[in-house]
């Protein structure tokens, strides 16, 4: 009986590395050429759940006139840190120390199976800002790493010198109009993904498309590709679920700090968008609205109001977001 039992498991064993390596093999068909980040990519070691976790981050020099002060930049949940590359030269080339951290779960970090929250991910990256001396920090996010910054400054408000919002998602409670998903649903959408469907979705992100904006779907893409593509998967629809049930909404009037609102007003971005019916999917994700109202709430805020501008200020009209940026930080 126990070698009944045992072949039985050796057999359903061979059949998931079967279906695995196969569902491997068809993403790598895809031949997608990774990116090279910007600057040397470091390691930084954590421990979360009893489990060993590399945090992948750049931490970029000042490269003439360092005047002291160091900025954070969170990247967005369908990004990493490579998509910062051209503000992260701008930004030293004015003096600053930049780090920019690919989030556990995302990019060349670690993807662990763990429960996902923004609290512990602003707390790794506390936990790297004290590894590397940093006791103050201009903290800087876009999409999804809006509502990291967010939760990182009310919780560590003695570090946030000064916060930048720029296009955060979580300006709405999605679960009080966006049906809910579970893991199972979101990951089998994960594992579906394909090169041509990222480029789909990024596409939305633009009034319109140029092909310099390709390269940043090749950042995401390149998941696809590597060898922790199932953990992955498994981590996107974590933290899409995070993002879900997590919401930020209702504490922006907590944020003390000097705050700069960068919204560009063409986006219509909704997590969970395509679970909307048709005819609702226009009435959220209004930046214009959306923007105002955030400005009401953060009493310390300037808004910024982006005309003709989606989803990524910083990669679609990027002079005139560093000018507003510099402007802000000036002391």
């Amino acid at each position: 009986m126990r070698k009944i039992i045992r072949g039985f498991s050796l057999v359903i064993s061979a059949l998931l590395f079967a279906h695995l390596c196969g569902a491997f093999s068809v993403v790598k068909a895809q031949k997608i050429t990774p990116v090279t980040y910007p600057y040397p990519v470091k390691s930084f070691d954590l421990t979360i759940e009893n489990k060993a976790v590399k945090m992948a981050y750049m931490d970029a020099a000042p490269s003439a006139n360092a005047n002291g002060k160091t900025v954070l930049l969170l990247h967005g949940k369908n990004f990493n840190g490579y998509y910062w590359k051209d503000v992260i030269a701008e930004l030293s080339k004015n003096g600053f120390r930049v780090v920019v951290p690919d989030a556990v779960g995302w990019g060349r970090s670690d993807k662990p199976n763990i429960h996902y929250s923004f609290h512990l991910l602003a707390e790794t990256n506390k936990k790297l800002l004290d590894s590397l001396g940093v006791k103050k920090a201009f903290v800087v996010g876009h999409s999804i790493g809006g509502m990291l910054a967010t939760r990182f400054a009310l919780t560590y408000p003695e570090i946030t010198e000064k916060l930048v919002l720029e296009n955060p998602i979580g300006l709405e409670d999605y679960r009080t109009f966006v049906p809910y998903a579970s893991f199972e649903e979101l990951l089998k959408g994960e594992q579906a993904q394909t090169y041509e469907s990222l480029k789909k979705y990024q596409q939305t992100y633009y009034p319109a498309w140029k092909p310099e904006y390709e390269q940043y779907v090749r950042a995401q893409a390149e998941s696809l590709v590597r060898k922790d593509f199932p953990n992955a998967a498994i981590a996107n629809a974590l933290t899409s679920l995070m993002a879900y049930e997590q919401p930020v909404a209702y504490e922006f009037k907590n944020l003390k700090m000097p705050t700069l609102l960068m919204i560009g007003q063409m986006d219509r971005t909704v997590l969970g968008k395509n679970r909307l019916p048709k005819e609702d999917r226009n009435k959220y994700g209004q930046y214009p609205q959306l923007g105002r109202k955030l400005k009401a709430e953060i009493p310390n805020s300037k808004l910024i109001e982006l005309e003709n501008v989606g989803h990524i200020p910083h990669v679609q009209v990027f002079d005139e977001y560093m000018k507003a940026v510099l402007d802000f930080f000036k002391i």
